[in-house]
């Protein structure tokens, strides 16, 4: 308590001057002497609390309220504005009765003044007591009395001695809790003021990579918005961090819904629960500090989240320095926000309050959920950890919000069930690397001199996803091409690396030692701080700390002087943060040139002194000229890396070998005194990587060691499939593992995005599959039909679907042996939450009815995405489908289309399926039982249940279904059925006749049928079938836009009579099928007027497998010519058409007019002339065809 709050004198109680309360008796009221000198020493005052004791319980002070400044602190309590206008005239009468007036006329006109300042006085009383209710209101915004921008100071010292005066009152009447939100409320404004006003000072600007002894830049001059989503992968979180942004680089252009910051509390999009948690992922480099920062910035600047009264930003780096204190919460904002200690701020449960805490990987304080006590109350003091594992558990201060940023790995220490929303903070996208180096480099030749060399060294490439990195680049690439105009520029993370720690020296030899630029920059004194640095982040990099403390440093030999000094002289390698308490902590600027540091001091002990730092036993190897032993070092790093689970030494390893080639060691010459390699040494190294890769390693681990090979200089490997790619041997040739993985890597190194990744272009095996996993996961689409797959593939593939990095949103898995168990296995991962599948095809994969029931747990599961899946020609049989149509029923399944074609199901199976489609939940738009037997009964059922109105079936397919035309009565009540939802129906196969198409057609001519499709493709249709059409696609209702009547007997006759109706203006039929119909030339007439017809919508014909002949095709040309022409595509395939034919299709495809797009004429004999003259018709200017195919392939308009 201060000084100022425990006053001996408290001084004349605030009822003195305003009479009688409800308190204990007042005092005499003084004397106010208007005339005389002793007023001056009687003005009343309120510097101390009348009641200590009640000041002592509440907690904050009863006398020390200031509204807008420090002034008013134990200011008396003065009413220098007057009374107001209206009392002006009595004022000057009573200066003249007052100097010289009678006794009587004194008295007089004193009266007159008290009664007109008790009018004033009660008139301000009453305003400011209605004022102070309405903020006591709950519904009042806690913070709306900060500032009252149009009140002078006089009248501001007013209200606050009146606020004082109340507050006392108040406490006399043992409204205790009344008082302490008035007070809160009437002070929190302007503590809100102060504290913003801080935090834009704190954050305004940023250091980018640089200590506080560099240039800072304004944050919202380079701050570029992250691309923020929701979820985690945690699977990923304990993954190196450079797995997961090689994952994340591959992945960071596509779509996906992005969080804006000053939104993170607010969520998605259709999310409704309240967020009083995030938590944050995000890479070392990632922007999650600078995320935060401009979170805080926006609010202290009055940009966004300004219902929130008060945000306090904290990092895990300053709490650790106070982790021996205890604190309450209170007293630890105090300790850490003085604004909130001078306002006397003690309770937050008026405000809207959020806790920034940036860092948890930082986190040195034992976080422990299960055995922490409970406390709940803001004011009892503890240790910070029991704070913090309160305040996250929702038990101290459950209103406020708190925002926890950490690396992936750390992740893990907060339990699930104490976060609302998990979001990933994702790295640059291309674009956004591009951006940034042209916003770096204003010369647009330099620019992209610079883009491009990145773009061509894949490892950069992908670390420039990090916006740090990008910094790092450009800091030395700017150099770089400074000193060596034309010259070479640095290819591998060794090189950038390398060339970043001399610049760094140089910079610091001219700024800080007086030197010139072309003086040697290794002195010996940067020679042992570099040396110093190298053995502290070795050592620390063994424990998995990225943060230093003074005890940390003492252990490497070094004193707080001396890192302040590397700090300020390296203030791109080293930086020392200074936290609100202003305690030293020390850390690299990122974790990758730690371990770049870390490896340069494994590499310079061995190479000094033959130590071994990896061995855990050290030893020393002796060295011999003759037979170096660096590669023994290189042996064991490589096994040591290959052991870690999670891949914590991949960047190190890569590091530690590239420093060992003699050109980068080169570049290091004056640091290390002496070399240790040869490209003896380097071509053992390479051998043993290679034997490595060649055994069972998983994908990841091989990834990394193509890495270490591209350190090396080494790219044979890779070099060999690319050959093996261009030469089309890849397809035909058994891969060994050495050389899937290199055939990974180059995939995965690609700068193409994996849109669509097809397995037979490069080896239809199993063992490939497994060694491109990361290939499928990196893919939208995978394409593994016929490669025989089996059981282990689909164990591997479920491992990918439940991997929440994974692309992968259509698997096609058709005509391989994975059988029930291999399902069962997949389901596994299709079921995961992270799963994002969405297509799956199993056709012809030996499953039987017992895959249905692990298939429906998944279609039933909340969290399955899957809206496609094909099942055809497996034995799945009645029973199969009985399993699968529970999965169908829950309100759960998303599937859109089921395909269950050739998988032996009769009438007691489409029984199952009727319940299923007539659900209010169902999503099924698309249902084809093709090649079952379902039996005229079967599709009665089932039409019936599509002509429910809850139904959503749009398209049904039957084909080869055994079919009579008593279906089609069914089928036609279907069609004509206000509630049906049918637009495609597919009868091709079933043995309808005439009379059943008669039957359907009634169906068709409803007003209320919404069929645009239809397919009667071999259901014997004559030409008396085709009468009945032709009512039915004339009908001014009708939405028929597809109709497909191949392998029929319609007769000319009956293709005339067809004709005339498609020319019809009410028909809006655009395609028309009527391949093998036995057709001669008299159809082509009628066709080609139908062609010419101004009214007709015809844009694809199929005529193919006809007996039209030359003389048929010339009759057709008539109408392609025809301006109102509008077909784009014509099928004339086996239609024995030669190079007369030929002749005549070129002039209409000449024509200005002409939309033909597609011409087929496979199977023809238009003979090398014909063909000749239609190549030339299509370099005509006015030829608008796409495609055009002759012979027994497709042939390209311009003959690429």
């Amino acid at each position: 308590m201060s000084k100022q709050e425990t006053s001996d004198s408290p001084g004349p109680g605030p009822e003195a001057a305003l009479g009688p309360g409800p308190g204990p008796e007042p005092e005499p009221e003084p004397s106010l002497a208007t005339g005389s000198d002793c007023s001056n020493d009687r003005y009343i005052t309120f510097r101390g609390s009348p009641s200590s004791e009640s000041h002592s319980d509440s907690g904050f002070p009863s006398s020390r309220v200031s509204m807008k400044s420090d002034r008013s602190m134990g200011k008396p309590f003065d009413f220098k504005s007057g009374p107001g206008p209206a009392a002006e005239g009595v004022s000057q009468q009573s200066s003249q009765v007052l100097r010289g007036g009678s006794a009587p006329q004194h008295q007089t006109h004193l009266d007159s003044i008290f009664m007109m300042l008790e009018d004033n006085v009660v008139t301000f009383m009453k305003e400011e007591l209605k004022k102070m209710k309405k903020l006591l209101s709950p519904d009042y915004p806690a913070c709306s009395e900060s500032e009252r921008e149009d009140e002078d100071e006089e009248q501001r010292s007013s209200r606050e001695s009146f606020l004082r005066i109340t507050l006392d009152f108040l406490r006399r009447m043992k409204q205790e809790e009344l008082a302490q939100r008035l007070w809160s409320r009437t002070s929190s404004g302007v503590c809100q003021k102060k504290l913003k006003c801080g935090l834009k000072k704190r954050f305004q600007s940023v250091f980018e990579g640089l200590s506080q002894a560099g240039k800072s830049t304004l944050l919202n001059q380079i701050y570029t918005e992250l691309h923020i989503t929701e979820g985690g992968n945690e699977e990923a979180d304990q993954e190196n961090e450079i797995r997961q942004i090689e994952t994340a680089s591959r992945t960071a252009d596509r779509a996906d819904t992005s969080i804006r910051p000053g939104d993170i509390f607010k969520g998605p999009p259709g999310r409704s629960e309240t967020i009083r948690t995030v938590l944050t992922k995000g890479v070392a480099g990632i922007g999650k500090t600078v995320l935060t920062q401009k979170f805080t910035l926006d609010w202290a600047e009055d940009k966004d989240n300004q219902d929130v009264h008060f945000i306090f930003p904290f990092t895990f780096r300053e709490l650790n320095v106070v982790k021996e204190e205890k604190f309450s919460l209170v007293g630890l904002v105090h300790h850490f926000f003085n604004e909130i200690k001078e306002a006397g701020i003690c309770s937050f449960e008026e405000f809207q309050t959020i806790f920034v805490f940036d860092g948890l990987d930082e986190c040195r304080l034992p976080l422990d959920f299960h055995q922490t006590k409970i406390l709940s109350d803001v004011t009892d003091s503890s240790s910070v950890n029991v704070l913090l594992i309160n305040l996250i558990r929702g038990k101290l201060l459950p209103s406020a919000r708190l925002w926890i940023t950490t690396r992936p790995a750390a992740a893990n220490q907060i339990p699930a069930d104490c976060v609302d929303m998990v979001t990933e903070v994702r790295g640059f996208t291309d674009p956004q690397k591009e951006e940034y180096f042209r916003r770096r480099f204003r010369e647009e030749e330099q620019a992209s001199r610079i883009i491009s060399h990145i773009k061509t060294s894949r490892s950069l490439h992908i670390m420039c996803h990090i916006p740090v990195f990008c910094w790092i680049t450009a800091t030395v690439l700017e150099k770089v091409l400074k000193s060596r105009e034309g010259g070479e520029l640095p290819k591998t993370l060794t090189q950038m690396y390398i060339h970043h720690l001399v610049v760094q020296v140089k910079v610091k030899m001219v700024k800080y030692d007086a030197g010139a630029a072309t003086d040697p920059h290794w002195s010996p004194e940067s020679r042992e701080m570099i040396e110093s640095l190298g053995k502290l982040a070795f050592d620390q990099l063994q424990k998995g700390n990225l943060i230093f403390y003074e005890p940390d440093l003492t252990e490497c030999g070094i004193d707080l002087r001396a890192a302040s000094m590397y700090s300020g002289m390296f203030t791109q390698i080293f930086r020392e943060e200074s936290g609100l308490c202003q305690d030293m902590v020390f850390c690299f600027i990122h974790l990758s040139l730690q371990e770049f540091l870390a490896a340069l001091h494994v590499h310079q002990t061995f190479i000094d002194s033959g130590i071994n730092l990896l061995e855990e036993k050290q030893t020393t190897i002796q060295q011999s000229p003759q037979q170096p032993q660096l590669h023994l070092l290189h042996q064991r790093a490589v096994d040591e890396a290959l052991k870690s689970p999670n891949g914590h030494l991949d960047l190190f390893l890569r590091f530690l070998l590239g420093l060992s080639l003699e050109t980068n060691q080169s570049l290091l010459r004056g640091l290390l005194t002496q070399t240790g390699s040869s490209s003896q040494t380097n071509q053992e190294t390479v051998q043993y990587i290679k034997e490595k890769l060649s055994e069972s390693l998983s994908a990841e681990r091989s990834i990394n060691l193509f890495h270490c090979l591209n350190e090396l200089n080494d790219g044979s490997l890779v070099e060999h499939i690319q050959q093996s790619l261009r030469s089309g041997r890849l397809s035909t040739d058994r891969l060994s593992p050495a050389q899937s993985s290199a055939l990974a890597f180059f995939l995965l190194s690609s700068e193409e995005d994996l849109k669509e990744f097809d397995l037979k272009k490069y080896s239809a095996s199993e063992e490939a599959l497994l060694k491109l996993l990361p290939v499928v996961k990196a893919s939208n689409k995978a394409l593994l039909s016929c490669c025989g797959l089996s059981e282990r593939s689909s164990g591997a593939l479920s491992s990918v679907l439940s991997s929440q990095s994974s692309s992968l949103t259509h698997l096609d898995l058709s005509t391989n042996d994975l059988q029930d168990s291999g399902v069962k296995r997949l389901s596994l991962g299709l079921e995961s939450p992270h799963c994002k599948l969405e297509a799956l095809r199993l056709s012809g994969c030996g499953l039987s009815e017992r895959s249905c029931g692990a298939l429906s747990s998944v279609l039933s599961s909340q969290s399955s995405s899957l809206t496609h899946l094909d099942l055809s020609n497996n034995d799945l049989q009645d029973s199969g489908v009985e399993h699968l149509s529970l999965g169908l029923e829950s309100p759960h399944c998303k599937l859109e289309a089921l395909s269950l074609s050739g998988c032996l199901v009769s009438e007691e199976g489409c029984a199952s399926l009727v319940s299923a489609v007539r659900s209010k939940s169902s999503h099924l738009r698309e249902l084809d039982l093709s090649y079952n037997h379902p039996g005229d009964s079967g599709v009665k059922e089932l039409s019936a249940a599509v002509e429910d109105p809850h139904c959503s079936l749009e398209t049904l397919r039957l084909s080869s279904c055994g079919l009579s035309e008593r279906s089609c009565g069914a089928l036609s009540s279907l069609l004509s059925s206000q509630s049906s939802s049918l637009t495609h129906l597919d009868l091709s196969n079933n043995d309808l006749q005439d009379s059943g198409v008669k039957r359907l057609s009634l169906g068709l001519e409803s007003p209320h049928c919404k069929l645009e499709a239809l397919s009667l493709s071999g259901c014997l249709v004559s030409e008396e079938g085709c009468a009945s059409l032709v009512s039915a696609v004339r009908s001014k209702s009708s939405h028929l836009r597809e109709l497909d009547l191949s392998y029929n007997h319609p007769g000319d006759s009956g293709v005339k009579e067809l004709s005339a109706a498609v020319e019809d203006p009410h028909c809006s039929l655009e395609t028309l099928r009527l391949s093998g119909c036995g057709l001669s030339e008299r159809s082509c007439e009628a066709l080609s007027s139908v062609l010419s017809s101004q009214s007709s919508s015809l844009t694809h014909l199929d005529l193919s497998n006809n007996d039209l002949q030359d003389s048929g095709v010339k009759r057709l040309c008539l109408g392609l010519e025809s301006p109102h022409c509008k077909l784009e595509a014509l099928s004339l395939s086996g239609c024995l058409v030669s190079e007369e034919g030929c002749a005549s299709l070129v002039s209409a495809v000449r024509s200005e007019s002409s939309h033909l797009r597609e011409l087929d004429l496979s199977y023809n004999h238009p003979g090398d002339s014909g063909v000749k003259e239609l190549s030339a018709a299509v370099e005509d200017p006015h030829c608008s065809l796409e495609t055009l195919r002759y012979g027994h392939t497709a042939g390209a308009p311009h003959g690429d």
